[in-house]
């Protein structure tokens, strides 16, 4: 089981269902599906979400697209704040960004993301886009044979029979 941090970018992608991208998000998430992946969140995932003037209602349904046991939330240390603090200053980076990648880094996880901030941050934490991560080991066949109905009230999957 592999574990994975998903940038609030992604989750959005995927819930919006913003174009490409949107798709994009799909797979990757169909594809931690298939393999059981472990996917993690944090406190800063929910202000970013509430911030965008989402729910807890909403925000909890979009979680709830991953099988219970494969979504995990993280906390945030004091030790890791202040050292997003001064990553972010170093590096000309949002606060934000830095305290994911050291998230991730702590949580040994995968940082997904489309935010090209993360290249400075590399040393920090391994970052991919999610066709970098669904093209590798999920097949387009399994892909196809699902299809996705999402809303912001909503996350609804069904899988048909292959």
């Amino acid at each position: 089981m592999k574990c994975y941090y998903l940038d609030t970018c992604i989750w959005l992608d995927f819930y919006e269902q913003r174009g490409e991208n949107g798709e994009y998000a799909l797979k990757l998430i169909l594809k931690l599906l298939a393999n059981d992946d472990l996917v993690i969140y944090s406190d800063l995932h929910l202000r970013e979400f509430k911030r965008l003037g989402y729910s807890l209602e909403e925000i909890n349904n979009l979680f709830k697209i991953l099988k219970p046991g494969h979504i995990r939330r993280v906390h945030i240390h004091p030790e890791s704040i202040a050292k997003a603090r001064t990553l972010c200053l170093q590096r000309r980076v949002p606060w934000g960004d830095a305290l994911h990648a050291l998230l991730a880094q702590r949580n040994i996880a995968l940082m997904v993301s489309r935010d090209n901030d993360f290249e400075k941050l590399r040393d920090v934490c391994e970052t991919k886009k999610p066709e970098e991560i669904y093209r590798k080991s999920f097949s387009n066949s399994a892909i196809a044979s699902s299809r996705a109905l999402c809303n912001r009230s909503s996350v609804v999957l069904r899988f048909d029979a292959p």
